[in-house]
């Protein structure tokens, strides 16, 4: 070979390389399913579960409260369980199970295991659905849903429902808390802001995903996430406006639940949500939009608007018609004000009764009488002393179900237990901690009305910081 003829093939060699070398940059090989498990070893076993629960969360992290409360409800305050945690792709800094960190340190929890999937195929792994089949409750983490939805109709979907089926959970935060709704805003296209979206409410960006999990209690539903924070809802508007207006509910109406960031709306198994943390807001659409098109503003008058604080409570199986405010939205434009708003109507008799505790009422006998507040009601107190216990009667009527949920000052823990007629515990929730939110529910099954106790006991601390308790 001559110089002359060297030197060509030298550079076609060169030319070779660098057509094939941006081609490999570019396409990188997909990571393996990855598994960390934390905890036993071995799966909690047992015949039947109390759930089904959810948590539907502002934003990506596991907010104790809720998940205490979750974990108390499935396992009925006996034994523990497992949770599986999936993820679409690992945290960039910091633990690589960050959920799983914070399930850990609440009681009740045999196992927590986080995968890592990050192709859709992975749906289809065998011992990821293992795993998910073993658990009692699964939560999703943040990321993207995009990633989730493709797991739509995989075998992972199936196993998910599975768990809830037993009377186990789900649950979310972000992308999370996106994907447990029956209709998904699956950011496929990208991400879309409320401007964006009100300004034309068919964005290529505001794309839907249905059909993948249909909880009890959830349907019509659409989330959203870091509600307050990003200030979402104007597009949550747009999306139940579209959801009517592309007749993906039913009954004509659309609801749209926001979580802010922090916050974590928990949904027991009779469709009763309370909300921990953080702030909630719940957006009904009940008639057509005026005006929903591409590439046109939105119109449509008087979204329903319920604004839900931390303790308050929201029957998704019953759902109200009262105590809601009204928005509207005129060629794009929103009402100012959004977030807050005076209930055009009020639930109950003047929105509810409530009632204080005068002492003594340490014991059943000596009980303050609540069977005649209107609900919901409200309840305060304090702990008085570390051994202080204040006792208020209640009662129920079969079918009925009584959920309780209690704001705790920082002074004192509280711990609550609702007691049959006899005192025998029933439900209770005991979580750690002063300054810790503590909730209930009990459902009576059998014929007639029963009488029951509610009991609030001082766990550690005192003061006179009063406890805020709403029964629902």
């Amino acid at each position: 070979m001559t110089y002359r003829h060297a030197r060509k093939a030298v550079y076609a060699a060169a030319a070779l390389c660098a057509l094939v070398l941006p081609l490999a940059t570019h396409q990188p090989a997909e990571a393996a399913a990855n598994r960390i498990r934390l905890g036993s070893a071995s799966d909690v076993s047992r015949p039947s579960w109390n759930g089904p629960a959810f948590t539907m969360n502002g934003s990506g992290a596991v907010v104790p409260a809720s998940m205490s409360r979750a974990i108390d409800d499935i396992r009925g305050g006996t034994g523990s369980l497992d949770v599986v945690v999936l993820a679409g792709s690992a945290p960039t800094s910091g633990s690589k199970t960050p959920e799983c960190d914070t399930v850990m340190t609440l009681a009740g929890v045999n196992s927590c295991t986080t995968w890592t999937l990050t192709a859709a195929s992975d749906a289809a792994n065998s011992q990821v659905n293992t795993d998910i089949r073993n658990a009692e409750f699964v939560y999703f983490a943040g990321g993207d849903q995009c990633r989730y939805v493709a797991w739509k109709g995989t075998a992972l979907e199936a196993s998910v429902e599975s768990v809830v089926a037993k009377g186990g959970g789900s649950g979310g935060g972000s992308a999370g808390h996106h994907v447990n709704s029956p209709i998904v805003y699956d950011a496929c296209n990208g991400s879309v802001t409320s401007t964006d979206a009100l300004a034309n409410p068919y964005d290529r960006a505001i794309s839907f995903t249905t059909g993948m999990f249909q909880w009890p209690n959830y349907a019509n539903v659409i989330n959203d996430s870091h509600f307050v924070t990003r200030d979402r809802m104007g597009r949550t508007m747009a999306f139940v406006a579209r959801a009517i207006k592309d007749g993906l509910t039913t009954g004509g109406a659309a609801w749209g639940v926001g979580v802010e960031e922090g916050g974590s709306l928990f949904i027991d198994r009779n469709g009763l949500g309370t909300q921990y943390g953080k702030d909630a807001y719940v957006v009904l659409g009940d008639h057509q939009p005026e005006q929903a098109v591409d590439r046109k503003p939105l119109t449509y008058s008087d979204f329903k608007i319920w604004h839900l604080t931390p303790g308050t409570t929201f029957d998704l199986r019953n759902r109200p018609t009262c105590g809601y405010y009204l928005r509207s939205v005129s060629a794009g434009v929103p009402d100012t004000n959004l977030y807050d708003g005076t209930p055009v109507t009020s639930c109950g008799q003047n929105g509810g009764g409530a009632l204080t505790e005068s002492e003594p009422n340490d014991t059943r006998d000596t009980a303050d009488d609540a069977t005649a507040l209107p609900s919901p009601a409200t309840i305060t107190g304090d702990m008085k002393s570390t051994s202080d216990r204040d006792y208020f009667k209640v009662t129920l009527g079969s079918g009925r179900t009584a959920s309780l949920t209690c704001t705790v000052p920082s002074a004192y823990d509280v711990d609550l237990y609702w007691l049959d007629s006899a005192g025998s515990t029933l439900e209770r929730s005991v979580n750690d901690g002063p300054g810790t939110d503590e909730a209930l529910t009990f459902t009576r099954t059998a014929a007639g009305t029963g009488t029951y106790y509610i009991d609030a006991e001082a766990f550690s601390g005192s003061g006179t910081s009063p406890y805020t308790c709403t029964l629902s």
